[in-house]
């Protein structure tokens, strides 16, 4: 564990805050603020992901060594560890929220292991810093829990995001009024690893740019293009107008691609304010998401959005294009105030995710390429998804398995779909849809002349058997606050191959339970964590 290499370059390269400590204030002028975590009195390891471990060089040893705990409850440093809070802006619910900064995110240092790649190394809960505002720091065991379980089954569902490296409990109580009714109460307090090769967001630009502070906010660009697209400074020793509109445009298709992979999966994120944006299209700050159950493009899990559903389900590659708008915003300073080089980016969004979604058709009904018409037989589906309360993997994870050589036999078809559905009732009189559908959809099929293996393969690439469901983490956490960690540990296995079926762990592949169907954290969840 001393032999890892530390090569902190966001503190080295850019200016940070004058005072150190976590005395919570403005900070002008600065990217960062030095702060040390605040210790915990009986760190326990609950859990953590080997995969992310051996992307840092951490052997099995070095993770289960009383060591590791204490480095990652926030307790001591390793050598080469310089921890700091960012300090950035943001946008939040549409709305300019002025500084925001880490609150409860301390950086641990940037890791650059054997194969030359860089892992930054973040701690979530682990005290107060000066961007901590009116907060405490800390974060309780049921969020910590979700964002570390999220954070890998996303990635095995080959979904950008940052990792979990590993879960502790910091054996310290945490108080949080849940629901926001005045109510308050203890619960078990807990710290999350998180590791990306950046935790730069788009908020990172907006508040130099808010302050009118331009040679900062160059500086800024000019240190992550060349530490996190150095493909675009390749043989260059000053910056121009060309590679910021390079560099802009990226960061574009990378956002309109994570935002495909998001529909792909039903995953639903519920706080896409522009400081939980990440510059290299990642999904970041794990808050009140969610995983959609029954189809439904209006549902939103987080409770603090559920009277406008800004970050709903089948609008987040709207909002996506909006955060975007106003990072060029916060760039338009470096371009001249010129709009055109920023409007080709957000043409590059708008044509990245349009080929997205033609891709997520083709792969998630099987078909060879896309055609004309393609786009309507999917949203025919999803209308019909909708109105009947169908279970969205369910549904497209048993498609493959439908026989549409015979689509007259929709009623043994229909018979397949069963366990997709939520409502009896809904589900008869969303028959005669159904049919109609199928039919057209083994006539396309018919069209591609796809050995039927082939197509099956193709879908159940790209349509799981497993996902992060809600009221699955939820049991989890119930598990886990009584002292047994083992549900978290089934969910990691089970996650990490979510497109392979698993004997024995059908459980794990059914729809939402009724119980589940408005108990706080099985449904919506609030950002209270």
């Amino acid at each position: 564990m001393q032999n890892l290499t530390f090569d902190n370059t966001f503190i080295r390269d850019l200016p940070g805050d004058r005072e150190t400590g976590p005395r919570q204030r403005q900070v002008a002028g600065a990217l960062y603020s030095r702060v040390e975590a605040t210790p915990v009195r009986a760190p326990r390891l609950l859990a953590y992901a080997p995969e992310v471990a051996k992307l840092l060089g951490l052997s099995e040893a070095d993770v289960t060594a009383s060591d590791f705990t204490e480095v990652f409850a926030g307790n001591k440093l390793w050598p080469g560890m310089e921890p700091y809070a960012a300090n950035y802006g943001g946008h939040q619910f549409g709305n300019w929220a002025g500084q925001l900064g880490d609150g409860r995110a301390i950086n641990l240092g940037e890791v650059v292991n054997g194969a030359g790649e860089r892992w930054e190394i973040q701690l979530k809960g682990a005290g107060l810093t000066p961007y901590s505002r009116h907060a405490d720091g800390r974060a309780v065991l049921r969020s910590s829990i979700r964002e570390f379980l999220c954070s890998e089954a996303m990635h095995h569902l080959g979904v950008p995001t940052t990792r979990g490296l590993c879960l502790v409990a910091t054996g310290e109580d945490v108080v949080r009024d849940m629901f926001y009714d005045g109510r308050p109460r203890a619960e078990q307090g807990a710290i999350v690893c998180r590791v990306a090769p950046s935790f730069i967001r788009f908020g990172n630009f907006e508040l130099p740019a808010s302050r009118g502070d331009i040679a900062l906010l160059k500086q800024l660009v000019d240190f992550t293009i060349r530490r996190d697209f150095p493909h675009l400074a390749t043989g260059t020793t000053t910056l121009d107008r060309e590679v910021y509109q390079a560099w802009f445009a990226e960061i574009c298709a990378r956002t309109a691609r994570m935002i495909g992979h998001w529909m792909r999966v039903g995953f639903v994120h519920g706080v896409m304010n522009t400081d939980n944006m990440s510059i290299l299209g990642l999904t970041i700050d794990y808050g009140p998401y969610g995983r959609v159950d029954n189809f439904d493009p209006d549902w939103t899990p987080n409770t603090t959005d559920k009277h406008t559903r800004r970050y709903r389900f089948g609008q987040q590659a709207s909002v996506a294009y909006w955060n975007l708008t106003r990072l060029a915003g916060a760039l338009i300073s470096l371009f001249d105030d010129a709009v055109e080089p920023l409007q080709a980016g957000l043409q590059q969004y708008a044509d990245t995710y349009m080929a997205a979604e033609e891709k997520i058709i083709t792969g998630k009904l099987g078909l060879r390429e896309f055609q004309e018409g393609d786009r309507e037989l999917m949203r025919t589906l999803q209308e019909w998804l909708a109105n009947t309360e169908v279970d969205m993997t369910l549904f497209f994870r048993n498609l493959a398995d439908l026989d549409l050589e015979t689509p007259e036999l929709a009623g043994d078809n229909l018979r397949l779909m069963e366990p997709a559905f939520y409502d009896q009732e809904k589900r008869q009189q969303g028959t005669p849809a159904f049919n109609d559908w199928l039919a057209r959809y083994a006539n396309r099929v018919s069209q591609d002349a796809l050995p039927a293996a082939e197509r099956r393969g193709r879908m159940n690439a790209v349509n799981p058997r497993y996902v992060l469901r809600n009221y699955l983490a939820q049991q989890a956490i119930d598990r886990a606050e009584q002292g047994d960690t083992g549900g978290i540990q089934d969910l990691l296995d089970v996650m990490r191959n979510p497109y392979d079926d698993q004997p024995g762990r059908e459980a794990f592949a059914e729809r939402r339970p009724d119980w589940a169907r408005n108990r706080a954290g099985c449904s919506m969840l609030s950002c209270s964590s």
